[in-house]
């Protein structure tokens, strides 16, 4: 099957590249210029019609990448046209009345490259990542995991582990040989070594979980005390409604935001109250289930509050930053508890010490987004393989130790299996929708 589609942003622009993958791809240029293949690899100006007439489409690029020296492994072709939306609606339905051509899915291109061996699933992972990229530090993430450092340290992790493997299954196969009598010593200290080094990568508090997804910030607090004024604030936009009337706010909102290159997903969330409202008590169990997941809680109270002592012992901790708001009404009779927690007081409506809590924030970015560790975990799916090979080893240890090696060379084989996921080294036909998915079409 030959699959197409438009790799650039729809809409109307200046070039507009559509590209087609597959053994019908030589047949599609053909047919949509009435001329020979072009040098491979070369940019040629070309005439593009519909098929079977002379009816002029546009005239564009084109560029001809014969197999398997493509992206994708296959023949492959681009099209480069005037980005106007007729022009490549026109181009895409003069290639699917061609036989065994059709739509690319999302992600399919890079897919079948996955697929055809040109690159392996944490690459295919950081070009998706490159493309989502908004901050520098995105950029330079993603950059950093197609250089392919991560996936060379994982291969060499399960290298050693197919190394120890062998040797435990001589041991099963060959038990009356003279085999070395320190093989069981060197299995045992090299696995733990081993499982040690993951645990050292597991131990990176999620910087490039991090990194990728955006440092997640609730603003929390009792109703009515400016926590979407704030939102507002940080956002330079209003994305959340500002009344007077106390409960506004029911469900979560969130804003995206890069602050100094630092990507972030700040969420306002319900006010936290006495309520019997059941629309309100549940905007209030999921404030509070924001906050628990939060990588920093910014607690927004106001000098008048006497309600806020119950939730602030629950919720205040070294992820928190306490912000007492409406310093213009005056503060003076505010209860002296609150001064141990370092809070920072501030008017939104005047926009007094603002900068202040914007620089306490950047601190706490800078400490969570540094890490010494090179091999960094990007996705959920890098962490929970690297947690499971731990608790395979971990088996294995325990196994090996008893001298049960039928079942130790098992749990070892598991913890091998794990480490080859992420990068694609095993079977991984299901996890593959849910990755390459997440690409856009004509990547």
């Amino acid at each position: 099957m030959t699959i197409y589609a438009l790799s650039t942003g729809s809409g109307i622009s200046g070039i507009a590249v559509i590209r087609i993958s597959g053994i019908k791809s030589s047949h599609a240029i053909k047919a949509l210029t009435s001329a020979s293949l072009p040098k491979p690899r070369t940019a040629v100006i070309k005439k593009f019609s519909k098929i079977n007439t002379s009816d002029l489409i546009d005239e564009g690029l084109l560029l001809w990448f014969p197999g398997p020296a493509s992206y994708t492994g296959e023949d492959m072709a681009e099209i480069h046209v005037h980005g106007s939306i007729a022009v490549v609606k026109s181009i895409l339905n003069e290639l699917s009345k061609i036989q065994d051509c059709r739509l690319a899915e999302p992600g399919e291109f890079t897919k079948i490259a996955f697929l055809n061996g040109k690159l392996n699933l944490m690459k295919a992972e950081s070009i998706s990542d490159l493309i989502s990229a908004e901050t520098e530090i995105q950029r330079q993430q993603a950059i950093k995991i197609m250089s392919g450092r991560s996936s060379e340290k994982f291969n060499s992790l399960r290298e050693k582990l197919l190394k120890i493997l062998s040797n435990v299954e001589a041991k099963i196969d060959f038990p009356e040989e003279d085999l070395p009598d320190d093989l069981i010593k060197d299995i045992k200290n090299d696995s733990e070594k081993i499982r040690k080094e993951i645990e050292i990568i597991l131990n990176d508090q999620k910087v490039g979980e991090r990194i990728r997804e955006g440092f997640k910030i609730a603003i929390i607090g009792p109703a009515n005390a400016g926590k979407s004024s704030l939102l507002n604030y940080l956002s330079n936009r209003d994305v959340a409604i500002v009344s007077e009337i106390a409960g506004t706010t029911r469900d979560v909102i969130e804003a995206h935001l890069n602050l100094d290159g630092y990507p972030v997903v700040i969420s306002d969330t319900a006010g936290i109250r006495e309520s019997k409202n059941e629309i309100e008590k549940k905007g209030i169990k999921l404030a509070l289930k924001r906050a628990e997941d939060a990588d920093l809680n910014i607690i927004v109270i106001e000098p008048k509050s006497v309600d806020f002592t119950g939730f602030l012992n629950d919720l205040v901790s070294e992820k928190s930053i306490i912000v007492i708001n409406k310093i213009d009404l005056g503060y003076k009779n505010i209860n002296q508890q609150i001064e141990k927690f370092n809070p920072i007081f501030l008017s939104i409506k005047n926009e007094t010490n603002l900068d202040e809590l914007i620089n306490r924030i950047k601190d706490k970015l800078k400490n969570k987004f540094v890490s010494s560790n090179e091999t960094l975990i990007t996705r959920e799916r890098h962490r929970q393989s690297l947690e499971a090979c731990v608790l395979n080893l971990k088996n294995f240890e325990e196994k090996n130790s008893q001298e049960d090696f039928d079942k130790a060379a098992e749990d070892l084989r598991l913890a091998t299996r794990h480490l080859g996921m992420i990068v694609g080294k095993v079977d991984v036909e299901e996890i593959l929708g849910s990755i390459f998915s997440d690409f856009c079409i004509g990547k």
